[in-house]
Parts: structure tokens; C-alpha cells; sequence
């Protein structure tokens, strides 16, 4: 997207006042809606709405071998898909490099988080295991997609079921689902991206916003007897400072908490 210098300026202006164009603190969200089950098709599935912004990902469970260094131990593929219809920034082709990277933050999150026991993946240990496909699929892109596509990648782990598997034929039995979920853990991670304004710093990010932003930081958290960062992805050129990186921190700690209920209150349902 390209965004007029005139409109850069503004934004830049009222974010350094401590507001933001669309009426909201610098600190605040947009609704967040999240909606499991949403496809008949996947073993999980979840759509995540953050104002305009909107994801889907779903989850697909299948039979594979391990990875020869990790021989008792389920797999793990992220793959994000930032389709056209989403943004006039988007071509169909080869993932480019905003969907590797959509899809490389939101895999770091789950896999330092150890939100998935992948040894309790293991079928025969050297030959087969289960392996898990997460994929990502932008439906509209407004901003801060990463963060809805991780929020749409624990819902959707966190609702799969993992389908009957043929002993004797050695084979997963589609459309067949067991009532034996994934092996997860109670503390789920959360990503919150944050963007620096000059000496100001925000969450939740418009499609402007997002391109006028001097730097960006990603950060995965999860609580277990306390919250604590499990990984982290800088983006665009800006630098940021020690002191601005514990103003991000502080405040995606306090975010963490918001959403973490959200979530929560939302797979209740």
C-alpha cells in the first residue's frame, strides 16, 4: 500500500500526541472475534477477526516420518498463504517473503513456547509419527495480520481432534475424527506486535499505520507461573533502543493478559 506523504505525516503526528486516526489509544485493540470449527474439512479450524483484519487457518493431521534428528517426535509445518482478495499488495505465485515471514513467526511462537508435546506425536519411533500441517490463509488484510494468524493458530490447535488412524493399513482415515485431542499445553502462547512512531509506540496496528512505522517488534508470550517471552522478530528498517524495547516489552505483557482472556473466553463459547 502506498501511503501519501501528507497522510504518513498525519499519522505520525497524531500518534506522537498520543491518539490515532481511527479514534483509539495507542494502547488499544481492535474487537476481537474468534470462531472455531469453521471448516468440515480440517481436524481444526478457527477464523479470527481483528476490526476489518481477517484470517483463517486450519489444521491438518497425517502420518510421516520423523526428522532423523528428532526420531521421536511429531512434526510441525506452518505455511502462510496471503491471497489477493485480501490486499491489492498480494499476487497469486510463490510465497513471498511478508508470508514466509507471517508464517515463520507464528510456527517460532508455538514451537518455543512448547505448546505442543511433539514426543506424544510419536507413533513408532524412527518410522512414524504424526505430523501436523498448520495452514494460513489471509482473508482481509487492514493490519496486523501476524497477530491475528497466531491467534487463529492456537484456536485451531487448541479445538482439533486428531483423526482414526488404520493400524493394519498404516494409514489416517479422513473424515473420521477420534475424540483424542493434540497433546497441548495449558499455557498457550500469544503474539503481540508492537510499532514504533518515533518516540511512540503502539499495538494493534492499521494497514497505514503498519506502513508508516519507523520498526516493528514481534513478541510470543506465554504464562505459565509468570509471563515470559519465548521469541521475538524485529521488521522494518528502524532501530530500536534499550529503552524502547522495555516500553514494548511492559506493554505486551499488559496486552498479553487482554487477550490471553479473550481466548479463553472465546473457546469457552
Amino acid at each position: 500500500m502506498d501511503v501519501s506523504n501528507l497522510n504518513q505525516k498525519r499519522i505520525k503526528e497524531v500518534a506522537e500526541s498520543g491518539k490515532r486516526l481511527d479514534g483509539r489509544k495507542l494502547e488499544d485493540y481492535r474487537e476481537i472475534i474468534i470462531e472455531t470449527g469453521v471448516s468440515k474439512n480440517a481436524e481444526g479450524s478457527a477464523r479470527v477477526k481483528i476490526g476489518d483484519t481477517e484470517v483463517f487457518v486450519g489444521v491438518k493431521i497425517d502420518v510421516t516420518e520423523p526428522y532423523t534428528d528428532h526420531e521421536d517426535e511429531g512434526t510441525l509445518i506452518t505455511t502462510a498463504e496471503l491471497l489477493p482478495l485480501s490486499s491489492s499488495d498480494y499476487e497469486y505465485g510463490p510465497p513471498r517473503i511478508d508470508a514466509i515471514e507471517v508464517a515463520r513467526i507464528v510456527d517460532r511462537g508455538i514451537r518455543e513456547s512448547g505448546f505442543i508435546d511433539f514426543k506424544k506425536l510419536c507413533i513408532k519411533k524412527g518410522e512414524k509419527v504424526y505430523g501436523i500441517f498448520l495452514d494460513i490463509y489471509s482473508i482481509n488484510d487492514s493490519g496486523n495480520l501476524i497477530d491475528a494468524a497466531a491467534l487463529g493458530a492456537v484456536a485451531a490447535l487448541k479445538t482439533a481432534k486428531i483423526p482414526k488412524y488404520d493400524e493394519e493399513k498404516e494409514k489416517i482415515i479422513y473424515g473420521e475424527l477420534t475424540s483424542k485431542s493434540l497433546p497441548l499445553s495449558k499455557s498457550f502462547p500469544i503474539t503481540i506486535t508492537l510499532h514504533k512512531f518515533g518516540e511512540s509506540i503502539l499495538v494493534d496496528p492499521t494497514k497505514e499505520e503498519e506502513e508508516t512505522s519507523d520498526a516493528r517488534l514481534s513478541l510470543a508470550l506465554n504464562k505459565e507461573k509468570e509471563i515470559r517471552i519465548r521469541a521475538a522478530q524485529k521488521g522494518k528498517e528502524g532501530s530500536i533502543s534499550i529503552e524502547e524495547l522495555e516500553k514494548m516489552i511492559k506493554l505486551a505483557t499488559k496486552k498479553f493478559k487482554e487477550l490471553e482472556s479473550i481466548v479463553k473466553k472465546s473457546l469457552k463459547d
